[in-house]
């Protein structure tokens, strides 16, 4: 396997993974993700997932945002959207209220990165001040650009970016990060903003160096993948030999147990390196494929932890902010969390 390569650094940067409080349920798994799966036709309730990033010249953004309490809040094409779509949206308490109740007042933060558009993860950037800078991927401005009220039907609102730099992200002058284009936000090696298109206009992934001497990193996937079957296995990464379901199978299954994994996949895939689901949602599906395909080096290394935006996998396993995430290889958070969504295919497997 040819490694996931990142440009040599010796700066790190502080990440803290914050829960946005945003719950999603009642999503029906085919909206995201085929073929069906028995016992699966809604996704488990998803959180999104916001990250703090700290660099040591005190620099502090943000990537991603969440969804509004105020759900009446976006653009009218979005509330009709959500409300012809019928999912349970609740949110607790928005992200820059979290950072407020722990000291972090707003006008700290530079900038805040959307991996993309959709409204659970662009939160309400008018709640920030002009101070912090909006970063976007490519495309954006002329997809979206005026926002609503000016336009009408569109699905950004103008006070999202009014008043603020509205920075859209040019890869053409990037450095090489694994398979992807990438810029050198702080342009020391510490973070890097990765462009990761198909799922959306303008999609933006983004990979911090957490530790150095050895390096280790926090690879923030946002909606590259919506369910760890859609990135696992892949042929960097199979299915371990140690997997035991927790569940009662069939004892006309193979045994020992990842070989009851690996045949419930082959009768979906027809291969034991191919991930459980296809995406099923996107502008460009083929393109979305592509990116996971590039990301699935970067998961199957074990200095690289794969977080994207939906990641149930987080939920009472891994510290959150306050609490920073940079000791995850030390807590073992990726390897106890790579592999726990296979416990959601107890149906599947008894159907066989």
């Amino acid at each position: 396997m040819s490694p996931f390569t990142v440009p040599p650094g010796d700066q790190s940067v502080q990440v803290r993974i914050i829960d946005s409080t945003t719950r999603i349920g009642k999503l029906p798994l085919a909206f995201l993700m085929e073929p069906p799966m028995e016992g699966m036709h809604y996704m488990h309730p998803l959180p999104a997932w916001s990250f703090l990033i700290e660099h040591p010249s005190g620099q502090k953004i943000l990537y991603d945002l969440g969804v509004p309490k105020d759900l009446n809040s976006f653009a009218p094409v979005i509330c009709k959207h959500l409300e012809t779509q019928g999912w349970e949206v609740d949110v607790k308490e928005e992200v820059i209220d979290t950072l407020d109740k722990n000291g972090i007042a707003a006008n700290e933060i530079s900038a805040i990165i959307w991996s993309h558009w959709h409204w659970d993860h662009i939160g309400d950037p008018s709640r920030f001040p002009s101070s912090t800078d909006l970063i976007v991927g490519p495309g954006f401005k002329a997809a979206f650009l005026p926002g609503y009220p000016a336009n009408p039907g569109a699905p950004v609102r103008e006070s999202d970016f009014a008043g603020r730099n509205l920075r859209e992200l040019d890869f053409s002058d990037s450095v090489q990060v694994g398979q992807f284009r990438a810029v050198d936000f702080f342009g020391d090696g510490s973070f890097y903003i990765i462009d990761s298109p198909g799922h959306a206009v303008g999609h933006l992934g983004a990979l911090a160096r957490t530790t150095t001497n050895p390096d280790t990193f926090i690879f923030m996937g946002g909606d590259l993948c919506h369910h760890s079957g859609e990135i696992r296995p892949s042929k960097y990464l199979p299915i371990p030999r140690d997997i035991h379901p927790s569940f009662p199978t069939p004892s006309s299954l193979p045994c020992p147990g990842h070989l009851v994994y690996e045949e419930l996949l082959v009768r979906r895939t027809g291969s034991v390196d191919k991930p459980f689901f296809r995406p099923a949602m996107g502008p460009d599906i083929e393109q979305t494929i592509d990116t996971i395909d590039k990301a699935q080096v970067a998961d199957a290394d074990s200095n690289i932890w794969f977080i994207y935006a939906h990641d149930r996998s987080l939920l009472k396993c891994v510290d959150l902010f306050p609490l920073p995430a940079n000791n995850w290889k030390e807590k073992n958070w990726r390897e106890k969390t790579l592999w726990t969504f296979l416990e959601e295919f107890g149906t599947a497997i008894k159907q066989i």
